[in-house]
């Protein structure tokens, strides 16, 4: 499972570009809000304080509109920090019961996250390729 499944929108265009930390970080401080990016990242600024000035700058760089800044809505990612969690811990080798546990989260959704992980794994040579 790559960080654009278990991230959702903008989450996923953040871990993209300046790593899968910084967009947890910017999840955990400002989800459910609209925040600024501006056009470039200063050392005082409470993006580069919260992801580190290499990060800032890369998530300015990506947001960047023409020459100024962006208003972007932090998705709420409590439940994809649960499935990364979940996911890490199947990969890890536990049980889905186990893994579950660990990650505060049903039973259930710990079997079909691990039958996903297995059919993402598995080359599927029964379709062929389109290109």
């Amino acid at each position: 499972m790559t960080a654009r499944s278990v991230l959702p929108g903008v989450l996923a265009e953040i871990a993209e570009a300046a790593g899968v930390e910084a967009a947890w970080a910017l999840a955990r401080a400002h989800g459910g809000t609209t925040v600024y990016i501006p056009r470039e990242a200063e050392e005082s600024h409470w993006l580069t304080e919260l992801v580190g000035l290499d990060a800032a700058r890369k998530i300015c760089k990506h947001f960047r509109v023409a020459n100024t800044g962006a208003r972007i809505l932090i998705p709420i990612a409590r439940q994809g920090e649960q499935r990364q969690r979940l996911v890490r811990a199947l990969q890890a080798g536990m049980s889905a019961t186990q893994a579950a546990q660990a990650a505060g989260m049903h039973e259930r959704s710990a079997f079909r996250a691990r039958a996903r992980l297995r059919t993402c794994e598995a080359d599927d040579d029964r379709q062929k390729k389109l290109f």
